[in-house]
């Protein structure tokens, strides 16, 4: 069986990818970096076809789809995005459009294409990683935590419609809190919070999509967010986050 796997170049999906191969799936690994994607596809104990596109690029998108489908195709995992920082009225918009064909539509796209051969074969699973910005609001970080909760709730929706359907296919959002990765580095930020392990992320994540959990949020911390956050306003919730992302600064 084959597995898609997109921003397989680096940090968690780089680790879901090796998780993988070692279940046995054929790999196909997308990302923009080919050089990165054919050094991880050497060192996997597994068959790999390496496909380097730009997934922002609708185009792109459907064609990588197109590549991939068929019955062997088995997992999906939406994991290419990135993150912005700096207040809403001073970041670039054409960054921001980027980071929302990247984080949204790509999944959007890639979620629907995958789902509609699923559901018809009666198997499948897909996993879109979102975050836990995707439950809260996010000044100084205002277009990225969208994308998330686009990217959450969206899956939150499907898994209760195939549910109804009785459908055997599977859905999951992975929404971890900072992770040691190259994220920071591309929304320009510093994690004033601790980051978790890559590797560790990539093990829950891939444990709780074959176990049929809706949602894996990793960490103790993230596990206690998640369940403050309903006893406390939203508006309240945007201070505190501001606090946090502030303490940030630019990198």
């Amino acid at each position: 069986m084959k597995a898609l796997i997109t921003g397989a170049s680096s940090g968690i999906g780089r680790e879901i990818a090796r998780l993988l191969a070692a279940r046995g799936y054929e790999l196909v690994l997308c990302a923009r970096r080919e050089d990165r994607l054919r050094a991880l596809a050497a060192e996997l104990p597994t068959v790999c076809h390496v496909i380097a596109a730009d997934i922002a690029d609708e185009k792109e998108c459907r064609l990588l789809y197109q590549a991939v489908r068929g019955d062997d195709l088995e997992v999906v995992v939406n994991n290419a995005g990135f993150g912005l920082f700096g207040e809403f009225t001073a970041t670039d918009l054409d960054d921001e459009l980027r980071m929302i064909d990247t984080n949204i539509r790509a999944v959007h796209i890639l979620t629907k294409l995958a789902l509609q051969d699923f559901t018809a074969r009666g198997r499948g699973y897909i996993l879109n990683v979102a975050s836990s910005a995707g439950f809260l609001p996010g000044p100084l970080m205002a277009a990225y935590y969208a994308t998330k909760n686009y990217v959450l709730r969206l899956t939150e929706a499907i898994r209760e419609e195939l549910r109804r359907a009785g459908s055997p296919v599977k859905v999951c959002a992975l929404c971890p809190g900072p992770v040691d990765t190259e994220f920071n580095k591309v929304a320009g930020v510093r994690f004033s919070l601790g980051g978790l392990d890559a590797k560790r992320v990539a093990r829950e994540a891939v444990d709780g999509l074959f176990a049929g959990r809706g949602i894996v949020v990793p960490g103790a911390a993230m596990k206690a967010m998640t369940l403050g956050r309903h006893f406390a306003p939203d508006c309240l919730l945007a201070r505190i986050t501001y606090h946090f992302q502030h303490k940030k600064g630019g990198a």
